[in-house]
């Protein structure tokens, strides 16, 4: 979700939601290939709870509010809307009563009160946006490098030592300075260079992927937010043809060991019956599950909930380390906020060094949103021109363009470059589509592909035949033997099984 966190209002948050709408919006205009407005509908049960209990968690004085109502809602919503601006990225709230939305929503809790429709951002494909970022950095800097599979494992008072993971070599490194953006290891990663903090608290987001036609079908294009019986907000999301249920928000020591759990599973496979109390979920209809870390600040508030959202820079220098050089810890933040947050923590740096500010990337498109266009005329017109170019079929194009955006030229041109073949296995693929991936887009094991470079894991695509077929593509563009790619195929077997539950 690229989302600006109604929710935060009630924490007194408005700060952060202003500036997350305003971001969500930047994502819509920004990377249009992969960010989309979201229709989120919230059923209510009640008209007028939680009006007097919102303010007292406003002012700190209440852990937790009696069921939000209709009437606390709207107020939310307005203000919601209001942050939008003269823009209209996505369009205003709309309220509905009890009859249109069991009309709209025919297997809708008839209990219900009310629902309320508003719009925030479908982020389709999160881990492509992010390599997208990284590949734009690297085109527009040719001094930028990212290093796929290198830590950072100590330091010293002039220098920080980085490990190649694959080959176990290592690199002095003297920096000017230091950006710790390691998320929820930000503490981790100082430690290694000799510094103790604890400026992170983090709480684990769990999520499961489930094949339920009804489900997927009941929701239509909408996610369904929502307060279940025990006041966690929860929500049910259309991921493609499948379906998206999730989020706890559980305390976590370390980041490493977070899995979605047995306890959360049941958990999310019983909120469905709060809304859609005629559809069944089992375990069995679960093809994907995964959990993240927030990395929030440290708080003492006495839920997770009340965790602020919001992010902030600390920093490390002078008499507080025996460091030459100063660490700015990047501490909070969201996926809708990272250009804000980017864009805040680089003034800093320019600053630091003493140099101006060349370019601002708020305008600035975003890997294959350069020219990527909504509109189906536009869209059939560039299409043709692809075709045109390239020599590929325009049904082939369209499914790449969907999938790489105004990127489909360059993935296009490789593939018509030598003969081609749709995969045996996986024929939405071709073997040419996947050697683009391996060249072109940094990937170092088959685990790369089928979960960071395509959506096949998550969306429960995956089977025997298919991993092998992919390790074989791989093998052909990267150099695998035989011994390799088949160590390759056993490290992404226990990886999808160990973290995703999934067991091929």
């Amino acid at each position: 979700m690229a989302h600006g966190g109604i929710r935060y209002l009630e924490n007194g948050e408005f700060r952060l939601v202003r500036e997350a709408v305003q971001e969500r919006n930047l994502m819509i205009q920004n990377a249009p290939h992969i960010v989309s407005p979201l229709p989120t509908t919230v059923p209510m049960f009640k008209y007028f709870s939680g009006l007097f209990n919102a303010p007292l968690k406003f002012m700190g004085w209440l852990d937790k509010p009696s069921e939000r109502g209709s009437v606390i809602i709207k107020l939310g919503l307005m203000m919601y809307d209001a942050y939008t601006g003269k823009t209209r990225t996505v369009p205003r709230h709309k309220f509905f009563s009890r009859a249109e939305s069991l009309k709209r929503w025919n297997q809708l809790n008839p209990d219900i009160a009310n629902t309320a429709t508003y719009y925030d951002g479908l982020i389709s494909n999160p881990e492509r946006l992010a390599l997208e970022l990284v590949l734009d950095a690297e085109a527009d800097n040719p001094n930028a490098r990212a290093l796929n599979y290198v830590s950072m494992v100590g330091g010293g008072q002039d220098s920080i030592v980085l490990r190649d993971e694959l080959t176990d070599e290592t690199y002095e490194v003297t920096p000017d300075i230091v950006i710790n953006a390691a998320g929820p290891w930000i503490d981790f990663a100082n430690y290694n260079l000799g510094l103790s903090t604890r400026y992170v608290g983090g709480t684990k987001g769990s999520h499961i992927v489930v094949d339920n036609p009804e489900l997927r079908a009941a929701i239509g294009g909408s996610e369904f937010f929502f307060e279940n019986k025990d006041g966690r907000i929860v929500l049910i999301f259309p991921l493609h043809d499948r379906v998206l249920i999730g989020t706890s928000d559980i305390k976590i020591e370390n980041p490493d060991e977070a899995r979605c759990t047995d306890e959360e599973i049941e958990y999310f496979l019983g909120l469905v019956e709060r809304v859609f109390p005629s559809i069944k979920v089992t375990p069995e209809q679960i093809v994907f599950r995964f959990t993240g870390v927030r990395p929030l600040g440290s708080s003492g508030a006495k839920t997770t909930g009340q965790y602020s959202r919001d992010h902030h820079i600390e920093v490390l220098s002078g008499d507080w380390t025996n460091l030459h050089f100063p660490v700015y810890s990047l501490v909070g933040g969201k996926w809708t906020s990272f250009r804000a947050f980017s864009e805040q923590v680089t003034d800093k740096v320019l600053d630091f060094l003493g140099k101006p500010r060349q370019k601002t990337t708020r305008d600035l498109p975003i890997g294959g949103g350069r020219g990527f266009s909504t509109n189906a005329e536009e869209q059939k017109r560039q299409i043709d021109g692809f075709a045109a170019w390239t020599g590929l079929d325009k049904e082939r194009l369209q499914v790449l363009y969907l999938r790489y955006g105004s990127r489909t030229e360059a993935v296009a041109t490789f593939m018509n470059r030598a003969a081609d073949e749709p995969l045996k296995s996986a024929p939405e693929f071709t073997r040419r589509e996947i050697m683009f991936l391996a060249q072109y887009e940094k990937i170092i094991h088959l685990d790369d592909l089928v979960l960071r470079r395509t959506m096949l894991a998550m969306l429960g695509r995956l089977t025997r035949d298919r991993i092998f077929e992919f390790a074989n593509i791989l093998g052909e563009s990267l150099g695998w033997g035989n011994e390799q790619k088949n160590a390759e195929v056993e490290r992404t077997l226990r990886l999808l099984s160990d973290r995703h539950g999934v067991r091929l």
